[in-house]
């Protein structure tokens, strides 16, 4: 009876943790937008935001060879190609964790959303917030190459 209980028991466990580590990662990208012709990106930082959100994307922009500024205004004081839009989520579990991190790429002239990545991570499956920042724009970076080939 014992053998039969505690593989049982092990395997009820093993499932309920694996529950708990759920991802997930989505991108769209307009197939009608070349991403890889714009060079100059503007983050708007989110209003909830105070972790600096806005530089690590900036920064990884950057270091991508593409031209990336940051601030708390829309409306950039240089003209760029691409306005930068992002919302963070985070929650407590022992520590604080980025939940999920939503970047949307929009036309500084029309306002028109072309790009959109969404990077979602539970507590067991959690990640830093640069390494979320990394994996949702090189998602949509690479959803962008697969659409325009």
């Amino acid at each position: 009876m014992r053998r039969i209980i505690k593989p049982f028991i092990t395997a009820i466990f093993v499932m309920l943790l694996a529950g708990c580590a759920n991802t997930k990662l989505i991108s769209d990208v307009d197939p009608q937008v070349d991403i890889s012709k714009m060079k100059s990106f503007h983050v708007v930082k989110f209003e909830k935001d105070n972790r600096g959100i806005e530089k690590l994307i900036a920064n990884k922009l950057n270091s991508m060879g593409l031209d990336a500024s940051s601030g708390t205004n829309k409306t950039p004081s240089h003209p760029v190609d691409v306005i930068v839009e992002y919302q963070d989520k985070w929650m407590w579990d022992l520590t604080m964790y980025m939940l999920e991190l939503n970047i949307n790429f929009r036309d500084p002239e029309t306002n028109y959303q072309f790009a959109t990545g969404r990077s979602f991570r539970t507590s067991l499956a959690r990640k830093s917030p640069e390494e979320m920042v990394d994996e949702v724009l090189n998602d949509i970076f690479r959803a962008n190459k697969v659409v325009s080939q």
